[in-house]
């Protein structure tokens, strides 16, 4: 089989399986590979074991179940998401978004770990894609408000911190992205468009509003994030955009907002 093939049986198995019991070995058989080879793959490609993935994947899950299911309790969807105790599934949960089940309800986040992608094919290089997270329901009303600010941000120096540990790097994500809804405004939307790169559409076209809500984020670069009592001191490069008064396509939008990013590093 070749690597392409299997990765995507691999992903395609976990997600047709994400609720149910599922361990590395039999993904692999079903694979018709090693576990280690699957492994290695894996961590190869998108630089992360395929344990790590299957959890993101069943608490994005989880917490999409949790916002758009009140009637369930958090035990039913502990059950739901292949976990026999409220407690085992809440410590898993609180691990990836480092908030209660509870709390994600009254507030919930963006889902910040979509299924993976193959990545394109290099011969025999592969590098990591993820999907970014889908902007084109949000492109309507873009267009709406065509002459608005774009705040767009992205961590300084995330690569340390998944040196400590992916998980850390996760949470580094979460607070980003709550350090920017918390500047937002009630019309404003925060999205995120890449791996560890956010944008704000903002719903005002004045360019004093969009300094005050970069001046909002700016102001909370270096506090640090709290990962099993460590403290972790979090930045964000952080700029703002215009897109050209006629309206672009979405891939030159989404070009445009990655391009606005990488200038201001």
């Amino acid at each position: 089989m070749q690597n392409p093939d299997l990765l995507a049986n691999c992903l395609c198995y976990i997600e047709t399986h994400l609720t149910e019991p599922l361990h590395t070995e039999q993904i692999a058989a079903a694979c018709a590979c090693s576990k280690s080879t699957l492994e290695k793959l894996f961590r190869y490609v998108y630089q992360l074991p395929v344990h790590d993935y299957i959890i993101r994947r069943r608490m994005t899950h989880a917490a999409a179940l949790l916002h758009h299911h009140p009637e369930k309790t958090v035990l039913d969807i502990a059950l739901e998401c292949g976990y026999s105790s409220h407690e085992a599934f809440t410590r898993t949960f609180r691990s990836v978004w480092n908030r209660n089940p509870s709390q994600m309800r009254k507030d919930p986040s963006p889902a910040l770990y979509p299924r993976l992608t193959l990545p394109p094919d290099e011969g025999d290089d592969y590098i990591m894609t993820r999907k970014p997270f889908d902007i084109t329901q949000l492109y309507d009303l873009f267009r709406s408000r065509e002459d608005c600010w774009f705040i767009c941000c992205d961590i300084c120096n995330l690569d340390p911190i998944n040196e400590i540990s992916n998980l850390a790097g996760d949470l580094a994500i979460v607070t980003a992205l709550e350090r920017m809804q918390n500047a937002a405004g009630e019309d404003d939307i925060v999205f995120r468009i890449g791996g560890d790169e956010f944008c704000m559409l903002t719903s005002s076209a004045e360019e004093a509003y969009a300094d005050a809500v970069m001046q909002k984020i700016e102001a909370q670069n270096g506090n640090p994030f709290c990962w099993e009592n460590r403290e972790i001191p979090l930045s964000l490069y952080i700029t703002k955009t215009q897109v050209p008064l006629h309206t672009p396509r979405y891939d030159e939008l989404f070009t445009d907002l990655h391009n606005s990013i990488r200038a201001c590093k």
